[in-house]
């Protein structure tokens, strides 16, 4: 295959998309912007392909996003055959892109860091997204490896369960005593709720289980875009909320939260998916990632 798609047009593609204009990608890979366009077009009537959206900044097209995760896999085993062989520049620090979903961030996930032996020399950059939104980060290149809610592997990706990440639905005490007080389902469709941001269905969905479809949670609603000020509004009486366990239990010993329905837990199944490569950065880093995800998650 390597044959048929050059790797200077393809890392040239990688440079455009990374770069966002023709312009740029010129500059940073020290060439014209006639030869940058001239490559991607090369690329493209070979492929028989649009790979990029001419918008401001370029955007890779479907199979443009298959062609830029090549390239980033191809930097990656070149930087550990360098590493290996001792040759000039592969000493450089490994960078591993991972997407992590904001609550395994603010609880288990951030130990998996520090137990990577620091001889492996890794940098790790974290990029914060929904566990139902990473696989588009591994599917377009721009990570590694993903903390995902999907068992389904993204092409060219592999897959091991972690475990269950628990919600318990907890409010608190007054606003309990105010606001949820007759049916649940009743109650939680009309009371206010806290909610991470607007592509958070979460607490809807949990509604829409109780009502068996009618309704979901209310449209007096606060977005609280991070996982520690989630669980520190709901504790602080804005509105319920489904708060990861490792955060709800200590707030519910002290007495800030209540249990509203601690029959009707919900368990998040997660997964780590990563690139199908031969690479011991990543090898190690998976390691680390599900022994941590052992300790922490539920079986």
């Amino acid at each position: 295959m390597m044959k048929d798609l050059p790797l200077d047009q393809v890392r040239t593609l990688l440079a455009v998309v990374d770069e966002g204009t023709f312009d740029a990608a010129a500059a940073a890979l020290h060439v014209t912007p006639s030869a940058i366009s001239q490559r991607v077009r090369a690329l493209e009537q070979r492929t028989g392909r649009v790979l990029l959206l001419r918008t401001k900044p370029v955007r890779p097209t479907e199979s443009g996003e298959v062609l830029v995760r090549l390239a980033r896999q191809v930097a990656r085993l070149e930087h550990d055959a360098g590493a290996e062989l001792g040759l000039d520049g592969a000493g450089e620090p490994t960078r591993v892109p991972v997407a992590v979903n904001a609550d395994s961030l603010a609880t288990w996930f951030l130990p998996v860091l520090t137990r990577v032996p620091e001889e492996l020399r890794i940098c790790f950059e974290l990029r914060r997204e929904d566990e139902d939104h990473t696989a588009a980060l591994l599917r377009d290149g721009s990570v590694m490896a993903a903390v995902t809610s999907s068992p389904d592997p993204v092409p060219g990706c592999s897959v091991q369960p972690l475990g269950r990440m628990r919600y318990l639905l907890v409010a608190a005490p007054d606003f309990a005593r105010r606001h949820l007080g007759g049916p649940l389902a009743e109650a939680l469709a009309r009371a206010p709720v806290v909610v991470f941001d607007r592509r958070d269905d979460f607490q809807d969905g949990f509604v829409r289980e109780l009502t068996r479809g009618r309704v979901g949670a209310s449209a007096l609603r606060h977005y609280v875009p991070t996982s520690e000020g989630f669980a520190q509004a709901v504790a602080a009486g804005l509105g319920w909320g489904l708060v990861p366990e490792p955060q709800a239990d200590p707030l519910l010993r002290e007495g800030r939260l209540v249990g509203i329905a601690p029959d009707r837990p919900v368990d998040v199944p997660l997964y780590w998916q990563q690139w199908k490569l031969d690479s011991p950065a990543l090898a190690r880093v998976a390691k680390t990632v599900t022994a941590t995800a052992a300790e922490a998650l539920r079986a």
